[in-house]
């Protein structure tokens, strides 16, 4: 699976792919701030991507600019009450003071909430994670009552507290996509055997937003027709 927006591929993690992750992973900006921060093996990770690599899970590998730089996800995906539990880290230092970070999250939240009609999403972020809390907050995302004292911290993000809190980045977000403001999805064979295609197909379905669906070579597409009346907000 393949999915385009505001400049940004999000590509599926395929097997040949983990080891990057790994490194990623395991690198000190990104482990120091993580829950787990063990050194990970391959062979941890081997097992870790087995476990994953099903409906529940979505990681999703960032590309930008044509070269790969982290890692989206949503994982504990309950697709029938459309929640799910997302993150990001960048495995290219180069990009945290940039506005990808922003690119990707956008993309992926809009998508999530409108076509998807996703009901709420959770984040777990350390309490000592100041620029994540900030980046987080400044997206809509709100910590969960009872957390205020928790290392590991649950935020929630609802489609109400979205729009109401990250317009200005929205717009800027959409300035900054290179014209690209529109969603494109690409299912390939693989996302058929594994569960993904058909579960997402079930949800865009009853998307209030037209969806263009195209058989190609490559695979199925659905392109979105219009985005307007939810990127002006």
């Amino acid at each position: 699976m393949k999915f385009f927006k505001y400049g940004i591929t999000l590509e599926r993690l395929r097997e040949v792919d983990i080891e990057m992750v790994r490194q990623w992973r395991n690198s000190d900006p990104v482990r120091l701030n993580m829950n787990y921060r063990e050194i990970i093996t391959p062979a941890e990770q081997q097992d870790w991507f087995n476990s994953v690599n099903n409906p529940k899970f979505n990681y999703l590998v960032i590309h930008y600019q044509g070269e790969k730089i982290g890692l989206l996800n949503d994982k504990n995906v309950d697709w029938e009450a459309r929640t799910s539990e997302s993150g990001i880290f960048l495995g290219r230092t180069e990009f945290y003071s940039t506005f990808v970070p922003y690119l990707v999250s956008v993309a992926g939240i809009e998508s999530t909430f409108y076509l998807l009609g996703w009901k709420k999403q959770y984040a777990h972020i350390l309490r000592t994670n100041t620029n994540a809390i900030r980046f987080n907050l400044e997206l809509g995302y709100r910590l969960c009552d009872g957390q205020e004292q928790t290392d590991f911290q649950q935020y929630e993000l609802t489609l109400d507290n979205f729009e109401r809190t990250a317009g200005k980045i929205r717009r800027a977000v959409k300035a900054l996509g290179g014209g690209e403001n529109r969603a494109r999805i690409l299912f390939e064979p693989a996302d058929y055997q594994s569960g993904m295609a058909p579960m997402i197909e079930g949800l865009l379905k009853d998307s209030p937003y037209p969806l263009q669906r195209e058989e190609t070579r490559e695979g199925t597409w659905y392109r979105e027709i219009s985005s307007a009346s939810y990127t002006n907000q």
